[in-house]
């Protein structure tokens, strides 16, 4: 969990994550793994994965680690619900709590910056969610190999 967690962070750290259109697969991957270990990935970690990345952007500090830490609040409320979906049925009801995070955090940032930055946030959030399938089942893909080498299935 915490390799693919910091492999993806460092992943982050690329220019192109600034690109408006980019989803944020970090967040995508936290939440996930909130999701799936809430005991081991919680808001804490989600917060401090954040702000490192608000300290490598120099934005505003705490918009990224709040947004982390409202995903990660919404997906462990919403545990019971998202475990009898399948992921993209997940990935359809995960798609207010991700807007809604991100509406919060860029109205604290224009509040901050005095400035609104449009809805250019938008499409690259929807594709955050859209990722929810992929990210899912790639971080899933080694517990169904040890369950199928369990059952003695080749």
């Amino acid at each position: 969990m915490w390799l693919t967690t910091i492999c993806i962070w460092l992943l982050s750290l690329l220019p192109w994550r600034n690109w408006p259109v980019t989803p944020d697969i970090l967040l995508v991957v936290i939440a996930f793994w909130s999701f799936h270990q809430p005991r081991r990935m919680g808001m804490v970690a989600a917060f401090c994965f954040g702000l490192t990345l608000d300290v490598h952007d120099a934005g505003p500090l705490g918009l990224q680690a709040l947004l982390y830490a409202l995903v990660v609040y919404g997906t462990q409320l919403l545990h019971r619900r998202l475990a009898r979906f399948d992921l993209l049925r997940q990935a359809m009801h995960l798609i207010p709590l991700f807007v809604g995070a991100k509406f919060v955090t860029v109205l604290v940032g224009a509040f901050l910056m005095s400035a609104w930055p449009g809805w250019t946030w938008l499409p690259g959030i929807l594709l955050t969610v859209a990722c929810w399938p992929l990210v899912g089942w790639l971080l899933l893909l080694p517990q169904h190999r040890m369950d199928d080498a369990g059952t003695g299935i080749s």
